[in-house]
């Protein structure tokens, strides 16, 4: 037996607003299924959960979900998935687009039904109503599950209980499990226990974890394979991909990690601002970074997603920056797709704090604190001076008590 266990699909996701984002999970997702799936003749693929980024899936999303399921009902292989966080159905509705896809006929989306103690009831999937909770294909039983999130140890027992009931004698059985596991989750919140999920190791000999954007595996019998793609920066550099098992007459397990597949690049490069005395030296020591540090992607072809974190004391104006400019060159030197950089640099004000001589005049320091101001905003930093000669002007002539005609038309000359 040979199955592809995938997860965090994401269909539809959107990264910065890029037209591209969602062509992304698609190409990752047709990718896999093409070369893990459909070349290696596996007898069925299971997903983990969040097939799609959200409930309300928009048709391009539709449109590369049924794509890749088409493809794969085209070979006889037969999808089998559960909801995950990202896409389960409202308390308030009956339909997900997820139970649509099952009633189309291109998905097994496995749903167990609490009664009314709370104990979950496995029901055998029915091909005519398209619904149940646990299917055969061939030497394997496959169990679904919910998105049970911060109650998952309360929830994995009753979980446990009811698939040993559920046992096939001599058959394969594979739990799906949306969860994030203690040790191996990425967000500082509550988890399943390891002592809680493996209590379910004496009723299955394979789980289909989900949900955390990393791979892992524990004791050879519980998969996480991580997202197909980066949904969040932050992810970039964790290992990501699915799990191409093969099990063989007596249930010894042989999971491969694959990740050879299309993928967008990601790079992120942080430059310390503090050192440098005007903004020529900050452009030219952030496009050095770049240069120096920036990674290569042999064998990928599609232009990377660069991310440049500024930070560090900054000792002239942030305006002067000019961070729309070093985007354009960062962009030239790395091909990027998309550059983005986030400032958070901290300015030194150094135009009242600093370099102040004890016995300037009142009007100087005012001087120097509206030039300050002024030379923060590229429309006018060029014409700080006038500009400030402007405003002193004015406030001059408004405490003499002139009109306010004469105080405009002083402006208007000033500026032109």
């Amino acid at each position: 037996m040979k199955f592809l266990h995938i997860s965090d699909v994401h269909l539809g996701c959107t990264r910065y607003q890029l037209p591209e984002s969602p062509k992304d999970f698609f190409y990752a997702w047709h990718d896999v299924l093409t070369k893990y799936a459909i070349e290696e003749k596996v007898d069925f693929v299971v997903i983990g959960g969040d097939f799609f980024h959200k409930r309300n899936v928009d048709p391009q999303g539709m449109n590369h979900a049924f794509f890749g399921l088409k493809l794969l009902k085209e070979h006889n292989i037969p999808a089998v998935a559960i909801e995950g966080n990202h896409d389960q159905h409202t308390n308030e509705s009956d339909h997900s687009w997820l139970r649509s896809l099952a009633s189309w006929g291109l998905l097994i989306l496995l749903e167990p039904k609490p009664d009314d103690k709370g104990n979950v009831v496995y029901l055998p999937w029915d091909s005519d109503g398209c619904e149940g909770s646990f299917i055969d294909i061939g030497n394997a039983r496959i169990f679904g599950s919910l998105w049970y999130g911060a109650s998952a140890n309360v929830a994995i027992p009753r979980l446990t209980d009811s698939i040993k009931k559920n046992q096939r004698e001599g058959a394969f059985h594979i739990l799906l499990l949306h969860t994030d596991v203690e040790g191996h989750q990425t967000h500082p919140i509550p988890a399943l226990t390891i002592a809680n999920l493996k209590e379910l190791k004496s009723v299955t000999q394979y789980v289909a974890l989900g949900h955390t954007h990393k791979s892992y595996e524990i004791d050879n019998w519980a998969f996480n394979p991580g997202s197909l793609e980066v949904t969040n920066i932050d992810e970039f550099k964790e290992v990501r991909g699915g799990y191409l098992v093969e099990v063989s007459d007596d249930f010894e397990i042989s999971a491969k990690h694959v990740k050879d597949y299309r993928q967008r690049p990601f790079d992120r490069i942080r430059f310390d601002v503090s050192k440098c005395q005007d903004a020529q030296e900050a452009f030219n020591g952030i496009l050095n970074k770049v240069r120096n540090e920036s990674r290569t992607f042999e064998g990928n072809d599609q232009p990377p997603i660069v991310e440049i974190t500024l930070h560090g004391h900054l000792g002239f104006p942030n305006s002067l920056l000019e961070l729309p400019k070093i985007r354009e060159e960062v962009q030239k030197l790395t091909k990027a797709l998309h550059v983005r950089i986030k400032n958070h640099s901290v300015p030194v004000e150094y135009g009242v704090a600093a370099d102040v001589e004890e016995d300037i005049t009142r009007e100087k320091l005012e001087r120097r604190v509206i030039e300050d101001l002024i030379i923060r905003d590229n429309r006018y930093k060029l014409r700080s001076a006038e500009m400030a000669e402007a405003v002193i002007g004015a406030k001059r002539m408004a405490l003499s008590d002139e009109s306010s005609e004469k105080i405009v038309d002083f402006i208007a000359a000033k500026i032109v």
